[in-house]
């Protein structure tokens, strides 16, 4: 039986070969327009994931390939050292605090925008609308730290200028741990809102219009269209980047953080990847930062998980 099994199953598999190879050729020109994006994923995502090894090792940084290679192992040593350190527990909190906050506050920022350009009735004035508010998504975070230091410096910036005329007290905001969480969700807010509403924009346009024809002969209003047509309507995309979204909670973003804080304001700004960078690349300690990383991804990847399952638990189809 076996004899008679494997020329059958030879040609199944040869079968399917062609199949796939006729299918690669009939949509050529679609795969040649995805291969920058592989190559970039390969080259920069999945490639350097040989890295990982140097958290279970004692690599002091020299040597380059071969010094990863040569180096002893060290086992969970630098997972041990970063779980007794004093950083761990304010790192942890820090980063979910803030991962919290732009997702109670930001995430729905675009979703809101997206809803009110998507009632607007004028054609011209949406288009202005969304140029207006997705500009800033094309800034560094460089510049736009500069813009926020130079407007809330405590000597001479408008903010602080406007506060004397009131007869208050100048504050330096970006040194203040008070301040220095909602200084972090406003600018992420008005850097990035106006960029997430055009795929939610995408998704509305694709919903059918004899919805909303039907409902105004029934004689819904606009806030009834929106809430039992328009959200429906776009619940999967939502869904979608909401498991996205898990997966950036331990995301410290640490372009932003890195260029507006400072030491003063280490007790609340202080996360995962701004801690790595300055014991990995200030400290030059390689195999203590990458463990560290490894841990925040491994974290993330379950949250992205857990956010998965919860979404087809709640009806969506989910990423998988």
């Amino acid at each position: 039986m076996n004899t008679i099994a494997a020329p059958s199953r030879k040609r199944s598999i040869g079968t399917a070969r062609r199949k796939a190879a006729t299918w690669i050729w009939k949509y050529r020109y679609l795969h040649a327009l995805a291969l920058p994006c592989m190559l970039y994923f390969l080259i920069f995502k999945y490639l350097p994931m040989y890295g990982i090894v140097i958290a279970f090792k004692d690599y002091k940084g020299m040597g380059g390939f071969e010094g990863i290679v040569h180096s002893d192992w060290a086992g969970m040593k630098n997972f041990n050292l970063f779980f007794h350190s004093i950083y761990f527990w304010r790192l942890l909190r820090n980063t979910l605090v803030l991962s919290l906050y732009l997702l109670i506050f930001a995430f729905p920022a675009p979703i809101i925008l997206a809803l009110l350009i998507n009632e607007a009735r004028g054609r011209w004035f949406k288009k202005v609308v969304q140029s207006i508010s997705y500009m800033p998504h094309f800034l560094s975070w460089v510049v736009c730290a500069g813009l926020v230091l130079q407007l809330l410096t405590p000597t001479g910036g408008p903010v602080n200028a406007l506060m004397e005329l009131m007869g208050k007290e100048p504050v330096a905001f970006t040194s203040d741990p008070a301040y220095f969480r909602l200084i972090l969700v406003v600018t992420n807010i008005w850097k990035e809102v106006g960029w997430g509403t055009i795929i939610y924009l995408a998704a509305m346009a694709s919903i059918d219009p004899e919805l909303y024809e039907a409902a105004a002969m029934d004689g819904a209003r606009k806030w009834q269209k929106m809430f039992y047509i328009t959200l429906p309507g776009i619940k999967e995309i939502v869904a979608i980047m909401l498991i996205l979204g898990m997966g950036d909670i331990l995301d410290g973003h640490f372009e932003q953080v890195f260029n507006l804080y400072s030491p003063a304001v280490y007790d609340v700004a202080d996360n995962f990847d701004t801690y790595v960078y300055r014991q990995g690349l200030v400290e030059a300690k390689f195999a203590y930062s990458s463990a560290v990383g490894l841990f925040k991804s491994a974290v993330a990847l379950a949250l992205v998980v857990l956010a998965n399952r919860a979404a087809k638990r709640l009806g969506s189809d989910g990423l998988w």
